[in-house]
Parts: C-alpha cells; sequence; structure tokens
C-alpha cells in the first residue's frame, strides 16, 4: 500500500488543495508530501490558510525533519523540498528548476527513490510543466500516478504536460481524488 502522497501543483490547485486537505481523516494513514508553487516573498498565511480547512496537521518542514504518517508537509516558501532516503525531509537554496523553487520535479523524483511502488504522485492544475518529469519518475519506479482532469483545471499546462510525457494510470476530477484517496488504508 502507499506509504507517501506527493502532491504538485501551481495556478488553480489551492482550492483542489483544500478540498482535498479536507475531505481527508483525521488519522490518515499516509504522509502527504506537498509542492505548490507560491510567491518566494510572501511566507506566512499559507499553511494557516490551508489549515483552517485541513483534518490532518499542515507543517512546513525544518530541514532533516522525519516524516509521519497523517501529516502534511508544505514545502517552503523558496526552498526546494527533497525526501532522503532515511524518510526525512532535505530542504535547499539551490537555483530554481523549471523556474521554480519548490521544484515540483525534485521532491517527485526523490520521494520515487525513497518509496519507488508504495508512492502515489498527483499533479494537479498549474502554468509551467514543472512536475511531468517527476510524474514520470514515479511512474518509471513502480508507483502510481494520477493527473487532475485537464478539463477541470483552471491552467490545464501542467496537467496536460503530465499526460503528454508518460502513461499515467488515473486522470480524475477533484471529487475523484479525494474518493481514491479515502480508500488508502
Amino acid at each position: 500500500m502507499y506509504k507517501a502522497i506527493v502532491i504538485g501543483g501551481s495556478a488553480g490547485s489551492f482550492r483542489v488543495i483544500t478540498r482535498i486537505l479536507h475531505a481527508l481523516p483525521r488519522h490518515f494513514p499516509a504522509p502527504i508530501l506537498l509542492n505548490l508553487h507560491r510567491l518566494k516573498h510572501v511566507r506566512s498565511g499559507f499553511v494557516e490558510a490551508l489549515s483552517i480547512k485541513s483534518n490532518i496537521p499542515v507543517i512546513e518542514p525544518y530541514d532533516k525533519d522525519s516524516i509521519k504518517p497523517g501529516t502534511a508537509y508544505l514545502a517552503p516558501s523558496n526552498y526546494h523540498m527533497y525526501i532522503e532516503l532515511n524518510k526525512k525531509i532535505a530542504l535547499s537554496t539551490e537555483e530554481a528548476v523549471n523556474h521554480s523553487r519548490p521544484a515540483i520535479d525534485l521532491s517527485f523524483e526523490t520521494a520515487a527513490q525513497t518509496y519507488s511502488r508504495n508512492l502515489l504522485g498527483i499533479i494537479l492544475s498549474g502554468a509551467n510543466r514543472d512536475g511531468a518529469w517527476g510524474l514520470k519518475k514515479i511512474k518509471d519506479g513502480g508507483g502510481t500516478t494520477i493527473v487532475q482532469d485537464p478539463k477541470e483545471c483552471e491552467v490545464p499546462t501542467m496537467t496536460e504536460a503530465a499526460l503528454g510525457m508518460s502513461q499515467v494510470d488515473h486522470v480524475l476530477n477533484t471529487q475523484q481524488i479525494i474518493d481514491f484517496l479515502l480508500k488508502i488504508k
């Protein structure tokens, strides 16, 4: 079963993320690793806004924090978030990737190396191609991949790029993504 879930999104994904976090039960069995593009100079308010609707804790991790089930870890503004083999988070201020820091591709690739077939990767609405390559890495490693239905996305560039890069397992709307996650035991 899934030992971790990684979710990436950009423009148009905030509302979807809040719906997902609101639907998850308080004792959700896996960690949620969130990588959402946001303005790098806005450092506060994002976690608080997600936490208001969430049934599980939402935190911005510190470097070397351990990853625990039932917690959502939001990549801090202007930091790449790597998932280490020892299931800890590593933060970095290296150059932007795909014009983004945090870069979804980096979180997805390192999560794929750590969790392989026990990883679920989800790409949501967004305005660039970040996440497509990382989702392919998850699929190549035996993990399960979901792309939000581009017809539902406010900005479908990110989801269309992911669909063009690899054979994804599921193309789902927001409610179907929630239903899929609620079946995880």
